[in-house]
Order: C-alpha cells, then structure tokens, then sequence
C-alpha cells in the first residue's frame, strides 16, 4: 500500500481516539446535550468506517497493535473499528485481551464491545458467562446487559451468588426485577451488609416498584451510608414539597452541601430554587447553586447573569505533583458562574410564576412529556438521573441506556413519548403506596 494511504489511515485511527475521548467526556457534560453527542458520534463513525475501508493494511499495522496501547481511548476506538469489521479474526484478537489482559485494556474494549452492533458478538460473550467470577466473565456480563441480550435466568442466578461482585453485577443490570424477586429476594437486598450491594438493590428496587426500596431509600438519605447521594436525588425526583424543603434544610452541613445541592435541583420546587439562590455566594458552590437554579427555573445564566470566567495562569505542573493524576478539568469546571444579585433581581419578578408545591423543570409543569423531552434537551450530566426518573414512573417500562449509542437512545425516547401516557407522574410516596 501507498505510503499516503498508510497516512489516511494513521489519521483515521487518531481521529477515532480523540472523538472517543471526546465522546466520553461529553456524556458528563455540564453544558452539552444529545445532540452534541449526535454530532461526535457521526465523526467518530465515520472516522471508524475509514479504518474498516483500509482492509488488512489498517487490521494488521495500526488495529491489532492498537489493542496494545496504553491509552484506553485509543484500544476502544481501535475495538469498535474491529468490532466493525465483523471479522473472526478480529473478534478474536480482543477476545484474547479480554481473556488475558490487563485490566484496563480489557475494560476499554469492554466498553466498545458494549456500542457495537456486531451481530455475532452476543453468543460468544454467552460462553463466557462460567460459574468464576474473573474480571472476564464481569465484562462479558455487563456486556450482554447493556445490549439488552443477558438471559433472565443467568441474571437470577448471579442475584443469589455469595459473592457481592456478582450480585451487584445483577441488580445493575438494566431493567426491573421479575415480580418473585422483588417480592421475595429484594427487601433482603436493601438492607444487604456486603459492599455494594445495599445501594444497587435500592435502585433496580425503585425501578422494580418495590414499597421496600423506597423505604431503604429514604432511610440512606436520612441516615446517611454509601449511595446517600443517589437517595437524595431520589427523594427529590419522588416530587414531594416536604422533601425539598428537607432537603434545604440539610444545607448548613458542610459536608453535604454540594450533594444537596445537585439534589435540589431535581426536585423543581420554588422553595428549592431559593435554598440554591442563597448559595450562589459561595466560592466553591456558586456553580452547583447556579446549575440547581437554573434546571428548576429556566433562567439561562448568561449576560447580565453570569460572571466572567477568571483569567487562570499558565503555570508548570510541580515536580512533586503526580503526573498520572487525571488533569482533565471535571464537568463542574465548565458551569457558568452566577451574579447572585442579578439572579435574585430577577426572582423578585419571577417568583409569581412558581406555584408552592409545584415541580418545575426548566420553568414549566413537569409532565410526562415534559420528562421524555428533558432527556433530549438537558445536559447530559443530568440525563442518567432523568432516566432513573422515567424508568420509575414507568415501571422499567422505558429504560435509557444515558451512554449507549444515541441512534439507540432516540428510538427509546420515541417509544417513551409515544406510551406517555402511562409514566405516573404521581409522587413516589403514592407509586410506592407508603
């Protein structure tokens, strides 16, 4: 092959690695939505097919040897382009990385065989599901459950495994539990003492219908333990005023100020919005207040409303630091920073629109059309809480995969919209009966 060729094809694969990164960074993304999403993935594909394009030239002088990286962006792009190409030859390679590999490799491919549509793949990650729970077998398992081909009764059985990996392995998986299970094994599950396995079984709990989950869950949220954070969320989805203002009330504790804060924000009452209003002061939390205010109220932090980003100085990382700590900003870091007295001008006026007791979203009545159009429109750092949300008031009827291919994501929202109908936007206390 032309030594231009070999160029093309190099910059395919590095344009591959840079969208994935890009793609993954965007799924927690502050202030991008889905469609942003949409636009990465179209390039990444493309950039994907280029590859497959590039026969055996691509296969065996950059894919294979892509699979030996030290950059996981670049093992998945390298898998997904592999995957792509439908070849035994190919499957077969990764699935001697997953066998033997380290960890990390074997979680990026894992991570690209879980957004291939490789037709071929789901029957021989099946054979790989044995009674040892090895670092193989887990991501064979979370595979198949993310693409919606795990059997029933291999989720059952790990339910009942001894081992906590295995189990929460399970409760994680999408979809509600069979009724038995969450009838019988369940209420066990939400006080479980292994690791883990308490905070997973709340959640497929909540999705599952389950009066116990809800009770487990209001019981971590006041208690505290591993998983409070997500049970505050809860309870702020759940649509109660009482809980919002419960909520507010928890602000004075330092150490939970900033959970609380990305809680509150889901719960769309007024009186929430001016909890978050009094925190825009704050020089750590201004951001979180300002994000929470905004989701609740609609108000766009910009112009008049936001401050300047400072100007940060060009400084060198010290010796000393830690040069494989991550470096990458986190998505709080691109959050607009508030002018808490503009915002509070501006809720002077505003504040007649909110009804007490009303949930809002963005400024409007939350309704169950309302919901599905959330997981369209809002940031996607906030989209897996929405999706928790739909998939309660649903019954498991309508789970969103927030990181799966967005072709995949906007049939699920099609189907969403079409059966709004039946997502109770109800309180959780009344779906739970407690």
């Amino acid at each position: 092959m032309a030594p231009v060729m070999m160029d093309v094809l190099e910059e395919h694969l590095d344009e591959a690695e840079f969208l994935w990164s890009r793609r993954e960074r965007t799924l927690v993304s502050g202030i991008h939505e889905l469609a942003d999403v949409v636009e990465l993935e179209e390039r990444l594909l493309a950039h994907v097919e280029g590859l497959v394009v590039g026969g055996d030239a691509a296969l065996n002088m950059l894919l294979l040897p892509a699979l030996e990286a030290d950059e996981s962006e670049r093992i998945s792009a390298a898998a997904l382009a592999l995957l792509s190409g439908g070849g035994k030859r190919e499957l077969e390679a990764m699935l001697a990385v997953l066998d033997s590999g380290d960890e990390a490799p074997r979680a990026a491919i894992g991570r690209a065989m879980a957004l291939s549509e490789q037709p071929e793949l789901a029957a021989v990650l099946l054979k790989r599901l044995t009674a040892d729970f090895a670092s193989p077998c887990a991501v064979a398992f979370d595979v198949l459950a993310s693409r919606g081909a795990l059997p029933q009764e291999t989720r059952t059985e790990w339910l009942y495994r001894d081992a906590a990996e295995p189990v929460i392995a399970a409760l994680r998986a999408p979809g509600p539990l069979p009724r038995a299970i969450a009838q019988t094994l369940l209420p066990r599950l939400v006080v479980d003492p292994r690791p883990g396995v308490r905070e997973a079984a709340i959640m497929v709990g909540l999705v599952s219908g389950a009066p116990a989950a809800w009770m487990a869950c209001r019981k971590v949220a006041e208690e505290g333990g591993t998983g409070r954070r997500e049970c505050l969320v809860a309870l702020a989805l759940g649509g109660e005023a009482r809980d919002a203002e419960w909520l507010a009330s928890l602000l004075p504790h330092a150490s939970l100020r900033a959970d609380v804060l990305w809680a509150l924000g889901f719960s769309g009452q007024a009186l929430a919005a001016e909890a978050c209003l009094d925190w825009m002061g704050d020089d750590t939390l201004s951001v979180l207040a300002g994000e929470a205010f905004s989701a609740i109220t609609g108000l766009r932090l910009e112009g008049e409303y936001r401050a300047a980003p400072s100007e940060e100085s060009e400084t060198l990382v010290p010796l000393e630091e830690d040069l494989e700590a991550n470096l990458v900003p986190g998505p709080e870091a691109s959050l607009p920073l508030p002018i808490q007295e503009a915002v509070a001008a501006w809720w002077r006026t505003a504040r007649r629109d909110f009804a007490p007791g009303v949930r809002h979203l963005r400024g409007k009545t939350v309704d169950a059309g309302g919901l599905v159009e959330a997981l369209l429109r809002e940031p996607m750092r906030r989209r897996p809480m929405l999706a928790l949300e739909l998939a309660i008031r649903s019954r498991g009827a309508h789970i969103l995969h927030p990181r799966a291919l967005t072709h995949r994501q906007l049939t699920g929202l099609g189907a969403a919209h079409a059966g709004r109908a039946k997502v109770s936007m109800s309180s959780f206390a009344k779906l739970f009966g407690t």
